[in-house]
């Protein structure tokens, strides 16, 4: 809140009332796939895009900057402050064009459509030797019902000074979007042929179009229509003349618009050092913003979430060998990266509701019997449109909703904001169909579907995926516990990934002056618990009824007759919706057994029974606790070998008999990585064995997927066969921390000392390759510890922020802290 207080001085009209906590999250870069995307939470309604293009040559051309994309081979790009409620700074270094662009975005709270926002961009050449020739364009557009106008006057010469837009759409009714050169900006205007261009040259050009309806996501490749269109004839008049003209005399916009624009572009060209800034303001709002706003208020940012994250996430020293501010610039990077890689998605998605391999096939629980649409025609089906808003893995790579990511997301965003997680979760609950499914990968819409290869895009509704969500829905009722003066689980013995027992975040929840505190009021925190509870019992029920394994039909001995499970949908070589894709498993076959499936609905069904006693729902609470200890019971019954000393998979072999089928790896820790297992288990032994065994899944990086013994290490496509996962390693270091070194047992000192030691070697290896390569990674290579695959990967990689200090320390810090 100092930001808004630094404010007030220019802003005299802001309300004095506290923030609502919709309108105050409404516009965000909620197109995370962009370097830079707003628009809000509105499913048609205003977008807007930034672009860039070097001048240097015409080749650059080619090579324009829009959607995140890993082939630009940009050295960086980091949001190094970003609050969602406030805004952010992100800092983009692209060499190959010798400059380094800062964006700036600040968000101003006042009337009653979501409040109004100024965003700055501005470039500076990264080496001052080489020239830095940059062209930006900045888009808006209208999708649906709405209006959209230049009220600048128009000359085919292009614009001198600011440009204004007014608009209005049903949502955000009136508005108006100025753009306003900084003080000190220069284009390029000598040079060969420099007098035949001296009318349009330093001067802002711009396109009016008009596209179709759900078509703005196609504005990148409309504007350069336009663009080429108008350089075309130029550049055939001069192909034979040598010098050419400069780029920047050519690669310009063609200064019109037709009737009824819904798509505006704006073009700058610089040369050297530049600055511009895009203001919106909502009509209902009764201040007036100008370029000083930014000036003050994104210092007034920066330095307020420093503040805050120092207070939520304090770096403290605690046995890393890192330099601490280092370590706090980058924790603050990661950490910011998350919260601007939230987006929000509208559109229709691809589902065939009659898809099944031949060992899925005698499945008769798919859909209820008494479900119409089981009776529909087979095949792939475009379903009706819907909504999601949620955090993203990868901006560069997977810019869309994941199920098995979310959950994991949503434990990190909660600590920094509680209601916007809370915001987050409801959403996704809020996909649970009738039967209680919900995809696995949300690819909404044609933008989104764009970037999924075909054979990805079809969703089918007997396939799940780890219900992490649950995560963040035992987080949050721990965080509610504590902030009312209630025992947490960590302090009844729950022990939930993601809860820790931490302190309030804020002081008092009920404070109106305390961002994303409103529902840690105990009554509107067991309202919200109501209001999921139908839904995701409904999701829990599915899960049951559509995953469930066999035992009696093989002979198979366990205390429960009923709780096995097999994931639906596998592949001969894959087992997608586990989210473990490659890693080894027994044949594709009806009886199989998976051992991560069952240690998910032990997790599902404790955190179901605290929901239950939450709320009073005590009959509930009763039959989840009868359900939960016949997982339990099971997953020693049927998965542990007592040969290997270690959980394994079940399958079928050759002569149709059960067997275990044991790979050393991250499915082997799965029981004790939930920590369903007692802290005094005999099991645990040998798991801490395999853990610390260098041989095995211990490296100097973090503990690998496989063990580095299988033969299977390190070949094929190698995804899940030895490279190093942060969420898993995550999991290891929270079983750990809030059970097996903290219970007293026989393993608590053997606990402590892999802990303390798996954290120092996970939190250094992360940020050592960021300081190295200038991102973080998706996973991390199990014999080198360098980052492999996608990046920036600030998705569940991000919790290395939430790594915890020594066991020794008095209170529960992370390299943040809570």
């Amino acid at each position: 809140m100092r930001l808004l207080w630094l404010l007030l001085p220019l802003l005299p009209a802001v309300r004095s009332s506290p923030r609502n906590t919709t309108d105050d999250l409404l516009w965000g870069v909620y197109r995370p796939g962009l370097y830079l995307g707003l628009r809000p939470r509105l499913p048609q309604s205003l977008v807007t895009g930034l672009m860039w293009f070097g001048t240097q040559n015409y080749q650059s051309l080619t090579k324009t900057r829009h959607g995140c994309d890993q082939n630009d081979g940009l050295d960086s790009y980091t949001w190094t402050t970003y609050d969602p409620r406030q805004g952010g700074v992100q800092v983009i270094k692209d060499s190959p064009n010798n400059v380094e662009i800062t964006t700036e975005l600040l968000k101003i709270p006042g009337g009653t459509h979501g409040g109004s926002w100024a965003v700055r961009v501005k470039g500076k050449p990264i080496n001052l030797a080489y020239p830095s020739r940059i062209s930006t364009m900045f888009y808006m557009g209208i999708e649906g019902l709405g209006g959209f106008d230049m009220i600048t006057d128009e000359d085919e010469n292009g614009i001198d000074g600011p440009v204004e837009f007014t608009g209005n759409t049903p949502d955000l009714d009136e508005f108006t979007l100025r753009i306003i050169d900084g003080p000190y900006n220069k284009a390029v205007t000598k040079g060969p042929h420099a007098e035949e261009f001296v009318d349009r040259l330093g001067k802002t050009h711009f396109v009016g179009l008009r596209i179709g309806t759900n078509e703005l996501w196609t504005a990148k490749d409309r504007i350069f229509q336009s663009m080429l269109g108008r350089a075309s004839p130029l550049a055939e008049k001069y192909r034979q003349t040598e010098p050419a003209p400069d780029p920047s005399f050519i690669l310009q916009l063609p200064d019109e618009s037709v009737t009824g624009s819904n798509l505006y572009a704006v073009q700058k060209l610089f040369d050297g050092a530049f600055q511009f800034d895009v203001i919106f303001e909502s009509g209902s709002a009764t201040q007036t913003l100008d370029s000083v706003v930014l000036d003050l208020g994104v210092t007034a940012l920066t330095a307020a979430f420093t503040d805050r994250f120092r207070a939520i996430f304090p770096i403290r020293e605690s046995g890393l060998a890192l330099d601490l501010e280092r370590l706090e610039t980058f924790s603050k990077a990661i950490t910011s990266n998350l919260f601007g890689g939230i987006g929000y998605f509208y559109g229709t998605s691809i589902v065939d509701k009659g898809f099944a391999y031949e060992w899925d096939q005698e499945d008769e629980y798919s859909y209820d019997e008494d479900d119409e649409q089981h009776d529909l025609p087979q095949g792939p089906r475009l379903t009706e449109p819907k909504a999601l808003f949620t955090a993203t893995p990868s901006r560069s790579f997977f810019p869309r909703g994941f199920y098995w990511d979310e959950g994991f997301h949503l434990l990190h965003i909660g600590e920094w904001d509680n209601d916007l997680s809370l915001q987050i979760l409801k959403s996704w609950i809020d996909l649970i169909d009738e039967n209680g499914w919900v995809a696995r990968e949300q690819i909404l819409g044609e933008e989104a579907r764009s970037r999924v290869p075909p054979e990805f895009q079809t969703q089918v509704p007997n396939v799940a995926n780890p219900p992490t969500l649950t995560m963040a829905v035992a987080a949050f009722i721990d965080r509610l516990k504590v902030a009312n003066g209630a025992p947490s689980y960590a302090e009844l013995g729950m022990d939930y990934p993601g809860n820790d027992g931490q302190i309030p975040l804020f002081g008092s929840p009920t404070s109106p002056q305390q961002p994303g505190t409103e529902y840690l009021t105990f009554e509107n925190g067991v309202s919200f618990l109501r209001s999921i509870y139908q839904p995701l019992r409904r999701h829990y029920d599915w899960f049951r009824r559509t995953q469930r394994g066999q035992i009696k039909q093989y002979g198979r001995r366990a205390r429960s007759r009923t709780e096995a499970y097999r994931w639906r949908g596998r592949t001969e070589t894959h087992v997608l919706p586990s989210g473990m894709d490659d890693y080894p498993r027994p044949t594709a076959h009806t009886g199989e057994l998976h051992l991560d499936l069952i240690s998910w609905m032990g997790f599902f069904t404790r955190t179901m029974r605290g929901i239950a006693e939450f709320i009073g729902e005590t009959e509930d609470a009763a039959s989840f606790a009868e359900i939960e200890k016949a997982i339990i019971d099971n997953i020693d019954d049927l998965h542990w070998n007592e040969e290997h000393q270690m959980y394994c998979d079940v399958g079928i072999n050759q002569d149709d008999e059960s067997e275990h089928v044991c790979h050393k790896g991250y499915i082997s820790l799965f029981p004790f990585m939930l920590a369903l297992l007692p802290p005094d288990s005999p099991h645990l032994g040998p798991i801490f064995d395999l853990l610390r065994d260098p041989d095995h899944l211990w490296s100097p990086y973090g503990i690998r997927s496989l063990s580095a013994s299988h033969p299977a290490f390190g070949t094929g496509e190698n995804y899940w066969k030895g490279p190093i996962w942060i969420q898993m390693n995550y999991l290891v270091l929270r079983a750990l921390h809030t059970t097996y070194a903290a219970v007293d047992g026989p393993y608590q000192e053997r606990a402590k000392a892999i802990y303390t030691e798996l954290r120092k070697n996970v939190v250094e290896n992360v940020f050592k390759e960021y300081e190295r390569t200038g991102y973080v990674w998706e996973q991390y290579d199990a014999i080198t510890g360098e980052g492999r695959r996608s990046h920036p990967f600030t998705g569940w990689t991000s919790l290395v922020t939430l790594s915890k200090s020594p066991i020794s320390d008095s209170v529960l810090l992370t390299i943040g802290a809570h």
